[in-house]
């Protein structure tokens, strides 16, 4: 049976549709990028995107947790950048960094790099981190969360910005200088910021898009409610886990029926844009 096509309650427009780039598990690598890149941008698929993982604690709970016993998680920016040098229109998304783990003017400028090389197709989502490990392994203090997160992104925004950048925060401190390349868009760069928490959400709300990573349905449009109860007036993108690949025998119309059925859901949740990660670790 052919899926019925998804409707939504949006004004009569469904979600825009993404799907992850292979940055970890046996199938990552360049080629691999290439291929599912190339695939979207000729499919018409609105995005690819990438997500940032710096370390995997070692030990037999992780591993189960994850499925991804001795991988990597390859880098999103320059993930992108090999994307964007092999595709013409699709949008490149970080979806998410990390951005207390890098100094703000780094981090923007890496960005900025990649959104002009691009011609201005890339997608920022940036998030706080949770992984205790990686705070330790970046010497990166996790009260930097919340506060220091605003600050962080505000540097950003400013480096993004026309020159002379200045900033003078409890953080961080730019002398009067010309800092660049800009992003094509300049400081209206699209920004998304990863939350789950209430706090965290409603902070969204004040600095720029949302996105989160589909648990189960109910707790996806709670947490949406309370981005746009907050003011939240930016795109709202949902991330959904395939496990598709995971048995050699299933068949690829059930992963197919599968993914329209998750359009739907975040047509009713009110979600802008739903991005399929394709975990094909278990495909041989």
């Amino acid at each position: 049976m052919t899926p019925t096509a998804p409707t939504t309650d949006r004004d009569g427009e469904r979600p825009r549709v993404g799907v992850t780039l292979p940055t970890f598990g046996p199938h990552a690598g360049p080629d691999a990028i290439v291929t599912v890149a190339r695939a979207a941008d000729r499919l018409g698929l609105h995005s690819v995107a990438t997500t940032e993982r710096l370390l995997l604690p070692a030990g037999d709970d992780w591993d189960n947790a994850y499925g991804l016993p001795e991988s990597y998680v390859w880098e999103p920016i320059e993930v992108l950048t090999w994307a964007a040098a092999h595709t013409e229109r699709v949008r490149l998304a970080t979806g998410i960094v990390n951005a207390l783990f890098q100094p703000p003017i780094v981090l923007a400028r890496r960005l900025a790099t990649l959104d002009r090389l691009s011609g201005g197709r890339l997608d920022v989502g940036l998030g706080q981190g949770w992984l205790p490990e990686e705070f330790v392994a970046t010497g990166t203090s996790p009260g930097r969360r919340g506060r220091g997160f605003e600050e962080h992104l505000a540097v950003m925004r400013a480096c993004w910005g026309p020159d002379p950048v200045e900033h003078h925060g409890e953080d961080h401190v730019i002398p009067t200088a010309t800092v660049g390349p800009k992003p094509v868009r300049g400081a209206d760069m699209p920004v998304l910021i990863g939350a789950v928490a209430r706090p965290a959400v409603e902070r969204a709300a004040r600095l720029g898009g949302f996105v989160t990573g589909v648990r189960d349905w109910d707790t996806s449009a709670t947490e949406i409610g309370w981005y746009r109860d907050a003011g939240g007036a930016g795109p709202v993108v949902v991330q959904v886990m395939s496990t598709w690949g995971a048995s050699p025998d299933e068949p690829v119309n059930a992963f197919a029926a599968w993914a329209v059925a998750e359009v739907g859901h975040a047509a009713t949740v009110g979600a802008d844009e739903v991005r399929v990660e394709l975990n094909l670790t278990g495909v041989a």
